[in-house]
């Protein structure tokens, strides 16, 4: 069951009720501007992190396996988006729990990120297979092969 959804709100009316019992209405009044504030900060950031995500294809990212690093188990959907600074692509049927977004690599390396309810759930990596499906812009960066390694003495 999600707690938070009844005990932030049973918190908030906690507060206040304690604000005005020991300070009255300037209590009140101090405990709603900061809920007000809070909500502000949230909402500012919540923008930031969408406006970042305009400029970028659904689906896309950096480095798959880096994101596959980063990711910690219970991570909400923003934080995410945030790391990724692209929304994802939509595997599962909408509106429906749970949802699974992909975002893929310039290496067609993908990760499929499970949430549960707006927290991750669990998240898979994979990566191509056989060597055709990689396109690299350099090829010289592979490293060493036997036609480019100098002579043995």
């Amino acid at each position: 069951m999600n707690f938070q959804k009844y005990l932030i709100p049973a918190a908030v009316v906690a507060l206040i009720v304690a604000a005005y019992l020991t300070n009255g209405g300037a209590g009140v009044a101090v405990v709603v501007s900061v809920l007000v504030m809070w909500m502000l900060l949230h909402f500012t950031r919540m923008m930031q992190v969408l406006k970042r995500a305009t400029g970028r294809p659904v689906g896309y990212v950096d480095s798959a396996v880096m994101l596959n690093a980063k990711l910690k188990p219970k991570a909400s959907l923003m934080h995410v988006l945030a790391m990724t600074r692209a929304l994802g692509e939509l595997r599962s049927p909408k509106d429906v729990q749970p949802e699974i977004f992909r975002w893929t690599d310039g290496s067609n390396s993908y990760v499929d990120c499970t949430f549960v309810n707006g927290k991750l759930a669990g998240h898979s990596l994979t990566r191509p297979t056989d060597k055709s499906a990689v396109h690299s812009a350099d090829s010289d960066d592979s490293g060493p092969t036997p036609e480019n390694l100098p002579p043995a003495l």
